[in-house]
């Protein structure tokens, strides 16, 4: 085995473009550009999904690359259908408000992508699956974050489309039984990125204060010999 490399710290300006990344992240809906996104920048987007973190190394992910206008139609349809029952689940001025906001892109963004997790490929004993058999999705998971952290740093927007049936999106994609598509996600240039989310922007939530989600050695627990000191919790919108 290799012996490990020294770690190294980031310079200043390497540290500030990561925070910058994910403090700018954006889940963006419709405000996708035409403009098609280079084969080689495609990559580099999977590529840095494929260095997620996985638990055991099961590297449990597939992409599925979308843009063929057909398909995507067919997955839009499938939103509309679910977007309709998940607006029957409000009531009143949530209603109101839920039917206002613009959940996808699918048709104007110029790439899909669906992002999947082989439950199989660690076989029937995975490392880390023991007492936790969801850990090859929450590895998944990870790979989603990594391709929205480079798509910000690339100019990009993403859109995650979670508001669609699973079994429906599997038979228009062809996607095996054990098979799980863990994210529908929507790819493009955009204008401008939102200075907040725009759930926020639209009142739909806020977001919660850090230091209030902060515990200390157990659930509630508050602080005795330490506590996580917060400049301005505010600054990051």
């Amino acid at each position: 085995m290799r012996a490990p490399t020294p770690a190294q710290s980031f310079t200043e300006q390497e540290r500030r473009a990561v925070y910058k990344a994910i403090h700018t992240r954006r889940d963006v809906r419709d405000q996708f550009l035409p403009d098609p996104i280079p084969n080689d920048v495609v990559l580099r987007l999977l590529d840095a999904a494929h260095h997620a973190p996985s638990v055991g190394f099961m590297q449990p992910w597939n992409f599925i690359i979308i843009r063929d206008p057909e398909t995507r139609e067919r997955v839009w349809r499938a939103f509309e259908s679910a977007n309709d029952e998940a607006a029957a689940m409000f009531h009143g001025e949530r209603q109101s408000l839920y039917r206002s906001l613009k959940l996808e892109g699918i048709r104007k963004a110029p790439l899909n992508i669906c992002v999947t997790c082989d439950r199989t490929r660690d076989g029937d004993v995975g490392l880390g699956r023991t007492h936790n058999a969801n850990m090859d999705l929450y590895s998944t998971v990870c790979a989603v974050q990594n391709i929205w952290l480079a798509a910000r740093a690339e100019g990009l927007a993403v859109g995650w489309v979670s508001i669609l049936s699973q079994e429906q999106l599997k038979e228009d994609l062809d996607i095996p039984d054990h098979i799980q598509p863990v994210a529908y996600l929507c790819v493009g240039h955009t204008e401008a990125f939102y200075s907040k989310p725009m759930l926020e922007s639209a009142g739909w939530a806020q977001r919660l204060p850090v230091e209030k989600l902060i515990y200390y050695n157990k659930w509630q627990g508050t602080p005795t010999d330490f506590k996580v000191q917060l400049s301005d919790p505010t600054k990051n919108d």
